[in-house]
């Protein structure tokens, strides 16, 4: 009975070691098919009818080949104040963020009061353009004719509505001045134009703006420029508005028949002050050589040229983003 026991214990045990090796081999070929024991990153964006969405879909491949990532997933959210939100909570990694949320976020002001957040960037992107859109027949010809008028503003605490109270407040507008506010969507306020019910409305986004095209197709209106002193005086209180010139002749940007002068506010890639040198030094230049390659498939992404992605960002680099551009010239 003894040795019967022995020889079963003995045969469980060769079993045992068997299965072992197999799982150890197992992880082997996990590893070799690119698996590996690499960082897994999250990678916050927006919702999945915007645009930051699709370039988190775009950019997943592209850092997915470092031997230091195992793998990105591309997370939907509430764009920029959800993806630092996150990002302070440890859920995201990366986030694409709009540098104005990002200097409340930086500074403890605005949603972020009393709630400041360590935020470091890996580079810049293309600019939201803030676009305020009229009516021919409203009269509204320069952006002080909006007193008066009926405005959609965006919706209730959207980077839209904070565009649009900065610009009322440089013209020294409130919504009191205004004889209607409507708290928008795009595709709302475009509704409200149609229905003769808005003069005019802000869109703070890329361009072209979808909803603007649809409105300009059956509709004649204007685009109401931000320039001069108003231009001069957001640039000089908030460093994240840049100037934008909406061109003209251009068929992919509304095929205007002049040129528009505007703000825009930059967008920019920012990720955790946790990862490492090392990790966002290779994410970087990935990004850096994704960007000068034929690949890119967002028109957004080739807005602003390579050589400009490490130039004046509202969020300090992280280090390791800050070696790569250090190391080819980019901060001079």
């Amino acid at each position: 009975m003894k040795r019967k026991l022995f020889f079963i214990s003995l045969f469980l045990m060769v079993i045992f070691l068997a299965a072992c090796g197999g799982d150890s081999e197992s992880a082997e070929g996990t590893e070799g098919s690119g698996g590996g024991d690499g960082e897994s990153l999250v990678f916050g964006t927006g919702g999945t009818s915007g645009t930051y969405y699709p370039i988190g879909g775009a950019l997943k491949p592209i850092f997915e080949e470092s031997d230091q990532v195992g793998n990105v997933t591309v997370e939907s959210t509430g764009a920029s104040v959800a993806n630092i939100q996150n990002m302070q909570d440890g859920l995201n990694q990366m986030t694409i963020i709009m540098s104005d949320v990002a200097y409340d976020a930086l500074e403890g002001t605005g949603q972020f009061e009393g709630n400041q957040a360590d935020i470091q960037a890996m580079a810049g992107m293309y600019q939201n353009v803030v676009q305020v859109v009229a009516m021919a027949d409203s009269g509204i010809e320069t952006i002080q004719d909006l007193e008066g008028k009926r405005v959609g503003v965006g919706k209730v605490g959207s980077g839209v509505e904070q565009s649009a109270q900065k610009v009322l407040e440089a013209i020294d507008l409130t919504y009191d001045d205004l004889s209607k506010v409507t708290h928008t969507g795009y595709a709302d306020s475009v509704q409200e134009m149609k229905n003769g019910t808005l003069d005019a409305a802000f869109f703070t986004s890329g361009v072209p703006n979808s909803n603007i095209t649809d409105l300009k197709q059956q509709n004649d209106i204007v685009f109401v420029e931000i320039k001069d002193d108003v231009a001069s005086t957001l640039m000089d209180s908030y460093p994240f508005y840049k100037e934008y010139t909406i061109p003209a002749g251009d068929e992919a940007m509304y095929n205007l028949d002049q040129e528009v002068t505007t703000v825009g506010i930059q967008n920019m890639i920012a990720v955790s002050p946790d990862l490492s040198e090392d990790l966002v030094y290779d994410l970087t230049k990935r990004y850096y050589e994704y960007l000068g390659s034929d690949e890119v498939s967002i028109s957004g992404l080739n807005e602003l040229p390579r050589e400009d992605i490490a130039k004046d960002l509202v969020a300090p680099l992280h280090p390791g983003a800050k070696k790569f551009y250090e190391e080819n010239g980019m901060l001079e």
